[in-house]
């Protein structure tokens, strides 16, 4: 163990964590976009309230971990950086219209692309490359400008913020908090008659814990030359893009691991379901919709520190601020995107 890098292990461990995600999306209809379209147009609420299942599971491992000392939620950069209100509503409205315009999240596309989907791969590289315009790109200044990050200066969040002032332990905030999202999930009959489904879910909240688990030892072990992080789909596109195209054996990551990890998953979910069929964009206008919301989930996403993933079940798991506010402005602004879509609005 000694002789394989840190980095790789890290690799390895998001790997694991991506491979049972993309398992999910495939064999338990895992999607945050899909949840919105069957809840707001199809009238099934089955995989909106899956999310409870992974969000309850998520939450309540999380914390149980960081009670016992395997998982250090505080060493998250959730909960490093100050919540900046402001990053989270605009960039998780930024986000959340671009991917009711490309048709997905970037983990929606890379589970896409796993099925075959090219137009998805589009969307994957577009999303990635501008997710490090706004990181470290061009426009860097100006998003540091205009939503800046500072060091938080002591534990926050819902957890620790609740439980100050009620005097309980994280754990026991946490605990209550998961068994209501698990109830709200469990109490719609359809989504029980879904054993399968169910599972499914448990496994993704399951994906998260191991996560931060396994960064948290990680890290440890390094002294700190591996970070803490869960499951996240946007700034890690770009890393992925850039560890394939310059690395030959230094520079590979948790995140480079996940990605890897979901595509795995996608692709041998779909051949199990008899779903892989390979696929392209026939109309120009369809493919133009699909790269500039790629765009916009690629800033919107490092503005908001996350992506529907990243915040919306990661931070989410940690009952970090920005969880689920952002995670609700996302919301907010696919319905709007869809609803443009629906009434045939296409922008050229």
């Amino acid at each position: 163990m000694d002789s394989i890098p840190y980095g790789a292990i890290a690799a390895l461990a998001g790997l694991v964590a991506g491979l049972v995600l993309g398992l999910a999306a495939r064999l338990g209809d895992f999607c945050t976009l899909g949840a919105l379209e069957s809840a707001l147009y199809g009238n099934d609420q089955r995989r909106l309230r899956l999310w409870g299942v992974v969000l309850g599971v998520a939450i309540f491992g999380t914390f149980l971990g960081d009670a016992l000392g395997l998982i250090d939620v505080s060493a998250s950069f959730y909960h490093q950086i100050a919540w900046n209100p402001l990053a989270s509503i605009f960039g998780g409205l930024l986000f959340g219209y671009g991917m009711a315009m490309a048709g997905n999240c970037g983990f929606g596309a890379l589970v896409r692309f796993g099925g075959g989907d090219l137009r998805s791969l589009v969307v994957v590289v577009v999303m990635g490359i501008f997710a490090f315009v706004a990181l470290s790109g061009p426009l860097a200044p100006l998003r540091a400008t205009l939503f800046p990050q500072q060091d938080a200066s002591g534990p926050q969040g819902i957890a620790y913020d609740l439980g100050g002032l009620i005097g309980a332990s994280p754990l026991a905030i946490a605990a209550v908090l998961a068994a209501l999202l698990l109830g709200w999930a469990l109490a719609h009959a359809p989504l029980r008659a879904r054993p399968r489904q169910v599972a499914w879910g448990i496994a993704a909240g399951v994906a998260v814990v191991w996560s931060f688990a396994a960064t948290s030892w990680i890290a440890a072990d390094s002294l700190g030359e591996v970070q803490v992080e869960g499951l996240s789909f946007t700034a890690p596109l770009g890393r992925t893009l850039i560890w394939l195209m310059t690395s030959t054996a230094g520079g590979i990551s948790f995140s480079v691991g996940s990605v890897c990890g979901v595509l795995i998953g996608a692709l041998a979910g779909s051949i199990w379901r008899g779903l892989f069929r390979w696929e392209a964009c026939e109309d120009p206008r369809e493919l133009g919709r699909q790269v500039s919301g790629a765009a916009m989930m690629g800033v919107g996403g490092v503005i908001a520190l996350g992506c529907s993933v990243g915040q919306g079940v990661s931070a989410f798991a940690t009952l970090a601020w920005s969880g689920p506010v952002t995670l609700a402005a996302i919301a907010v602004g696919a319905a709007f995107g869809l609803r443009q879509l629906i009434g045939g609005f296409q922008p050229d």
